[in-house]
């Protein structure tokens, strides 16, 4: 059944479901006047007044090293030049080579004592002493003392990362000796090295053209100093002070009249694998 709706004389409405339900008469909303703000300026962002910040860059270690040489001016006029280089890896491998062991801290050789050699053989002339180096990164804690040490010592310390075969320092050490003989400079050169592959040809060509070089190193590996005809050889052995005790070693160069043995440096049964 279907509502009736009934307008009354009056105007107002009524229905009709079930009974009668009279409707309140409709009353349009009031008009709401909203008052205009008036316009302000755009506030301005907190940054812009604000003072800038300096951000500090932190040069890594390892590069503070790598740069103390190279940030010193020391090519620019001045004295002649006398530059010792060390080959920190080689001097320790063929250390070891040489005394059949791992060497220990009374075995190792004492920079200081080498380079109050070198200084005093340099007389007036300028000197610099640079130690090359490779650091693995999971041993760095156990390098840091002898870096520092080094340094406390007057070497400058060139800090390269070991990750693998190809890491090797022999390229940065030529680049630094060809950088200090393009000064014009370099009057004596000492190389710490053993490794004759890489230096031989180099030091025999800076030999030749007029810059005193010495090879510091072991007589057993260094064969190819002690054969050339420009290049100077030094045993490290006999830098005064370099070791506080004699190397258990048996040079071929100083052999006892009576003769001496050299024992082995391993096992013989090791060729079985």
């Amino acid at each position: 059944m279907s509502p009736t709706v009934r307008v009354s004389s009056a105007g107002a409405n009524s229905a009709r479901w079930r009974g009668t339900a009279t409707a309140r008469p409709y009353v349009a909303p009031a008009t709401v006047r909203r008052r205009r703000r008036r316009p302000t300026a755009a506030a301005e962002p907190p940054w812009r007044h604000a003072p800038p910040r300096r951000v500090a860059y932190v040069v890594p270690p390892c590069r503070r090293l790598a740069r103390t040489v190279a940030d010193t001016d020391i090519d620019a006029g001045g004295e002649p030049l006398d530059l010792l280089v060390w080959d920190a890896p080689n001097i320790d491998m063929t250390l070891s080579n040489v005394i059949g062991a791992r060497p220990s801290p009374a075995s190792r050789p004492r920079f200081d004592a080498i380079g109050r050699w070198f200084v005093a053989a340099a007389g007036d002339h300028d000197v610099e002493a640079s130690v090359f180096t490779n650091v693995v990164p999971a041993n760095t804690a156990q390098i840091r003392g002898w870096i520092e040490a080094i340094r406390s010592f007057g070497y400058a310390v060139f800090a390269k990362p070991k990750h693998g075969p190809d890491d090797d320092i022999d390229e940065d050490m030529l680049d630094h000796i060809a950088g200090r003989a393009s000064g014009g400079r370099l009057t004596r050169l000492v190389v710490a090295s053993g490794d004759g592959h890489n230096f031989r040809k180099p030091l025999e060509a800076l030999a030749r053209a007029g810059t005193e070089v010495v090879v510091l190193s072991f007589a057993e590996v260094a064969g190819y100093a002690q054969e050339s005809d420009v290049l100077s050889f030094v045993d490290l052995e006999d830098v005064p002070g370099a070791f506080t005790a004699p190397l258990d070693r048996i040079r071929l160069d100083a052999l006892p009249p009576e003769g001496a043995w050299l024992r082995p440096v391993r096992d013989l049964r090791a060729l079985l694998g």
